[in-house]
């Protein structure tokens, strides 16, 4: 398990607070997106919501969300800061239900209190990740004959879904769009690893302001965030906001565990228990994340509880067994024929 030092528990601060603000963000440029009554939307390419200032307000607080996540990534691994992200989740789903009208179930909630069940287990049992204190051993890193690969398979990919599926499945096929984001989003959290290193050699007094690398992740930095914004609000004018962000963060933490994985070479190191821990942790999330998404349209009423938890029908049941066999109509026509039989 992680050590529990100061950088665990700044990371793990950093990381809660990037959770709600960024949970929040999706409902309020949601709001804004709806809003858009007869003008072009942001999911026919449209980009009058722009003009609103709620979907600003939602940008602001995903910027900030970002910002503390992208800090909490200077100071914890990746591994143990991205499935934080599942409370995201759980803020989203509440948050929609309340002011969207979007409905949460029972489902839903025993999907959200999975998803925080299993991201508590995941950072138990989070992989340490290798060493990484310099741009000099960044740029290593990043030249590594995996994560090369791994990198042009991500770009491909993300190039054929936008250019080739996009026009095709996007306004019908959630994946599509949800894709682009957590495939550029795995690249875009390298570049905040390395930016962090790289504020930290700042701080320190190297001359860090002098090295290329540092510029190059940020630009690519930008262009990552710039296509994540851009197609995430495509899904989210789209899509219900409790369909999109759930799919989107069990996507996004595959890509970046395995990014992560690939550059950092966290799991090299790692028990088996540590092992079993993280896939079983990450398990339980998508399991909750499915009750989230496969039952939100399911109404869930009481008449589908067993008898025996039904209230009303348990009253009924009950008196019903001290009634007698026949009704009073049927008794009573009964006496009467007695009665005839008795004067014969």
């Amino acid at each position: 398990p992680v050590a529990m030092g100061a950088g665990f528990g700044a990371g793990l601060g950093l990381a809660l607070a990037s959770s709600a603000f960024i949970g929040v963000s999706f409902v309020l440029k949601k709001k804004g997106l709806l809003r858009l009554c007869g003008r072009a939307r942001a999911g026919q390419g449209g980009h009058a919501y722009l003009r609103e200032w709620l979907w600003w307000a939602g940008l602001l607080c995903m910027g900030v969300g970002e910002a503390a996540n992208f800090a909490a990534y200077a100071f914890a691994p990746a591994t143990l800061v991205t499935p934080l992200g599942a409370l995201s989740v759980l803020v989203s789903a509440v948050l929609s239900s309340i002011f969207l009208n979007e409905q949460l179930n029972v489902h839903g909630k025993i999907g959200c209190i999975l998803s925080i069940l299993g991201s508590t287990v995941m950072v138990i049992h989070a992989p340490q990740e290798e060493e990484v204190s310099s741009l000099e051993s960044m740029a290593e890193k990043l030249k590594d004959p995996g994560f090369i690969v791994f990198a042009v398979c991500v770009l491909v990919s993300s190039l054929l879904l936008i250019f080739v599926a996009g026009p095709r499945y996007g306004q019908s096929n959630v994946l599509v769009y949800v894709l682009v984001c957590s495939a550029i989003g795995s690249l875009s959290v390298s570049c905040v690893k390395g930016l962090g290193i790289a504020l930290k050699e700042l701080f320190s007094g190297k001359p860090v302001l002098r090295e290329p690398l540092g510029w190059v992740l940020l630009v690519c930095l930008v262009i990552c965030i710039s296509i994540q914004i851009n197609y995430l609000n495509k899904a989210l004018d789209i899509f219900n906001t409790s369909v999109v962000t759930p799919i989107y963060y069990v996507l996004f933490t595959t890509a970046v565990m395995t990014c992560s994985a690939i550059l950092f070479k966290e799991w090299q190191h790692m028990v088996l228990d540590n092992i079993i821990g993280s896939i079983s942790g990450f398990l339980t999330i998508v399991s909750g994340i499915f009750l989230l998404h496969a039952f939100r349209d399911m109404p869930f009423t009481p008449s589908l509880l067993p008898l025996f938890l039904q209230p009303a029908r348990a009253d009924r049941h009950q008196s019903c067994q001290h009634q007698p066999l026949l009704p009073s109509e049927d008794k009573g026509s009964q006496s009467a024929e007695e009665e005839e039989e008795e004067e014969e």
